[in-house]
């Protein structure tokens, strides 16, 4: 005898049971997934931003003083030199002097600025100051990765750009220089320095190159100018 059998079908209810989990699991995939790809977005924008920025600072004025600094704690003189134009800076140095004399009160009136040279041999020793003193300044920066040197250079240095031409006072343990820059290529230069201490040395050191027609201009000259120096 055949047997009329009930069958009932489980498989509907297991795949509605089924669909919602899926479409759950779904909902909360998605927003994660915006989420990711707007995260990435952000990423890349940054870094492509921060990669901008660090391209258009390799060409400023602070990233010559940052490479500056770096040259200096490393002893690096190629990397000096490619810095600081020692001839022009040697060069402005006497029109300091010069500019100080023609413009002193003090009754220097038998020197004649435009005889007040600088000896050849001096200019070195006017390099080897400058490392040296950017040095004993600098020394802070000993040992530190070259992208904190940079970063950290508006810190100490106040830079005013004009055209191809820039002003720079840094300020570092209590003491004071004024730079002046220019561009050259891709690159900043330095090409005059305003510092006492080297000032007094090299016009103490010219005036052994003064000529004279006696010792008495010389001795009041030296004299004079100590007092010019000291102001």
């Amino acid at each position: 005898m055949n047997r009329n059998r009930i069958v009932i079908n489980f498989d509907n209810k297991e795949v509605a049971r089924a669909r919602p989990r899926g479409r759950s699991s779904g909902g909360i995939g998605r927003p994660l997934l915006i989420i990711a790809v707007v995260l990435i977005l952000i990423l890349g924008g940054l870094g492509a931003g921060g990669y901008l920025w660090w391209r258009h600072y390799q060409s400023s004025p602070a990233y010559s003083l940052a490479l500056l600094v770096d040259a200096t704690q490393r002893d690096d003189k190629q990397a000096l030199d490619s810095i600081l134009d020692n001839d022009k800076i040697a060069a402005d140095f006497v029109s300091q002097i010069r500019a100080r004399v023609a413009t002193s009160s003090l009754g220097i009136s038998q020197i004649d600025p435009a005889k007040i040279s600088m000896p050849a041999k001096l200019k070195d020793t006017v390099h080897d100051q400058l490392i040296k003193q950017l040095q004993e300044l600098t020394d802070v920066a000993a040992g530190k990765p070259f992208v904190i040197i940079a970063l950290g250079v508006p810190r100490f240095a106040e830079i005013k750009q004009e055209n191809n031409t820039a002003h720079v006072t840094v300020n570092l343990k209590d003491e004071q220089i004024q730079l002046t820059m220019l561009a050259q290529g891709d690159r900043w230069r330095i090409v005059a320095v305003q510092d006492d201490k080297l000032a007094k040395m090299i016009a103490q050191a010219m005036i052994g190159n003064l000529p004279s027609n006696g010792t008495h201009v010389q001795d009041e000259f030296q004299r004079q100018l100590n007092k010019l120096m000291n102001r």
